[in-house]
């Protein structure tokens, strides 16, 4: 190993033109600031910012200044999953259901299948299904349990889908068994040891240091720089980004990651962790290569919260993260035993965190420098020049001369989809209101049974198509969420279990067959025909239900002063009366 001195020598030589390069960079992408650090063998021998922590009060980056660093967090919670391993209260390839019976999948298949790994290589074939989790209120265990309702898109292990949720759950698990939240384990575990005491896992803490960046990005029409709202609501999601850190403590994880885990001669990080982390769990298609012509970086394959590939034949492991107005990128060379941490505010500028690190590389491996500004560059203005001309065709579809099919009252209430929650429709001075989580918009009737809101500068628009039931009431609200369609069911009105108990009892069809209605533990009430099925009766709206399977069909209980008499069952052919034995 180099002394330090000669160490910093080699690394300056190497970085020569570095400072220049960085100046040209942050003017041809317009970006507010950026900070790098380099570490080599076990030392953190380069650190600078460049432009401003916060560009309004053009205050520096320093090596203090906290970051958050979104998805970079992901290898903490693998590596802190591998400790559980080691301890023998987790299996990376049994079934994950064998350790922690809780968790269900969408399918049987699925919860007799699914490995821990399957959960932190975004393999289990479920698409992210971020709108879940982004701007909410679910608590760990309320996304555990959504887990559920997850349909996959693909096959177990077949292709790779990045899913946030997977690492949520994983968090979860941690409590279950060790009695630990996950901040707690990885405060305990990892970040104490390796000396990093300024990091934190809030906004709210991180807002209680001196030294902290500050989110700005252009705004979507021009080159304009304003700030943005931090993403503040992580606790549900904290093991999947939460992590908020600067370089000088990030460097500590990167300096026990290059040297199986050791750090100051302290055996911090498990060596057969780090090793499973690494191990190649699903591959990637080479689509810069086969698309645009750029082979330096090949062969990716995902492991576990982190990258590793051929980046110009030598090997190469990185992650990247990315959250409202933050952008990193934490990689190293396993051979050089040299790595980066790139930290980039601004939205706009997101490809930087790339960028520089290639350029870092190359310079350290004494490599050619390879274009990556002016490629990445020329796709992000493409990008904005051409979302800009999608937004003013937006609306081409619309029919003309429509109009809703209700009152707009009759589209107020609160609809529900049990994975992602309520959606509010409110009524305020005449138009019709869009509220969901902490998202609250005008809605702009559009034609028929669409309302849309307006495109708004962060959140974009959102178009409601309101669907009605056979009785002609609007009782579903179709949105467009993530990588599918998502119905949201207008909420029933709930009786109270006493009421639901006076509906109990032996009813007689037209016929004279008896049948039973029922009440259960899970609250619904069954009606019990000798022979068959139990059919399953959905509250409606007061005394009236619905059937389970047939939307056409309901039954109501009939009332006559005060005592109930019947059971009238309404169908397209028509109304049975079953009276109350």
């Amino acid at each position: 190993m180099n002394s330090a001195k000669e160490l910093l020598s080699e690394i300056s030589t190497k970085l020569q033109g570095f400072d220049s390069y960085m100046e040209k960079l942050l003017t041809d992408w317009n970006a507010p600031g950026v900070g790098v650090g380099i570490v080599a063998d076990d030392k953190l021998v380069f650190i600078k910012g460049y432009g401003y922590r916060d560009y309004e009060k053009k205050l520096p980056i320093t090596q203090d200044t906290l970051f958050p660093i979104a998805s970079n967090t992901k290898l903490f919670t693998a590596v802190a999953a591998g400790m559980l391993v080691e301890e023998g209260k987790l299996t990376w390839d049994k079934p994950i259901r064998d350790a922690i019976p809780a968790i269900q999948f969408h399918t049987q298949e699925l919860n007799n299948t699914v490995t821990l790994r399957d959960m932190l290589a975004h393999r289990t074939g479920i698409t992210r299904h971020d709108m879940i989790w982004y701007e909410s209120d679910f608590t760990p265990k309320e996304l555990f349990d959504r887990v559920k309702y997850l349909e996959p898109t693909a096959p177990l292990r077949q292709i790779f889908l990045y899913n946030n949720l997977m690492y949520a759950a994983v968090g979860h698990i941690f409590e279950l068994q060790t009695g630990m939240t996950w901040e707690e384990f990885v405060r305990a575990r990892i970040l104490t040891p390796l000396d990093m005491r300024n990091s934190v896992f809030t906004i709210e803490d991180m807002l209680k240091k001196a030294d902290y960046a500050v989110p700005f990005s252009e705004k979507q029409e021009t080159t304009e720089l304003h700030e943005i709202p931090y993403y503040e609501k992580q606790d549900g999601v904290a093991p999947a980004g939460a992590i908020i850190s600067n370089i000088q403590e990030l460097s500590h994880w990167l300096i026990a990651l290059m040297n199986d885990g050791t750090y100051e001669g302290k055996q911090v990080l498990p060596p057969s962790a780090l090793k499973a982390t690494l191990a190649p769990s699903i591959a990637m298609p080479n689509v810069f290569g086969e698309t645009r012509g750029w082979w330096e970086n090949l062969n990716a394959a995902y492991g576990m919260g982190r990258w590793q590939s051929s980046y110009r034949g030598h090997p190469f492991t990185f992650h990247g993260g990315n959250i409202n107005g933050f952008h990193s990128q934490v990689s190293y060379l396993p051979q050089e035993k040299m790595g980066a941490i790139v930290f980039v505010i601004g939205d706009h500028c997101a490809g930087l965190r790339d960028v520089i690190t290639y350029n870092i590389s190359e310079r350290l491996l004494g490599l050619s420098e390879t274009p990556w500004s002016d490629r990445i560059l020329d796709m992000t203005e493409k990008a904005k020049r051409a979302g800009k001309e999608a937004r003013s065709k937006a609306g081409a579809e619309c029919v003309p001369k429509t109009k809703p099919s209700h009152a707009l009252s009759d589209y107020v209430g609160e609809y529900e989809d049990p994975a992602y929650g309520i959606l509010k429709i409110g009524l305020t001075d005449g138009q019709l209101e869009f509220n969901f989580r902490k998202l609250k918009f005008p809605l702009s009737h559009f034609h028929y049974d669409r309302f849309d809101t307006a495109d708004d500068e962060r959140y974009g628009k959102w178009s409601t198509n309101f669907l009605t039931n056979p009785q002609g009431e609007i009782d579903k609200v179709a949105m467009s969420l993530d990588q599918a369609e998502v119905t949201f069911v207008r909420k029933p009105e709930i009786l109270e279990s006493q009421i639901l108990k006076q509906l109990v009892g032996t009813y007689e069809t037209p016929t004279g067959f008896n049948f039973q209605i029922v009440l259960k533990e899970d609250g619904f009430l069954y009606k019990a025909f000798p022979g068959q099925p139990e059919e399953k009766l959905l509250p409606y709206r007061g005394l009236e239900f619905r059937v389970q399977h047939f939307a056409d069909r309901t039954n109501e209980f009939v009332m006559e002063n005060g005592q109930l008499k019947a059971l009238k069952q309404k169908s397209p052919s028509g109304e049975y009366l079953s009276r109350r034995c």
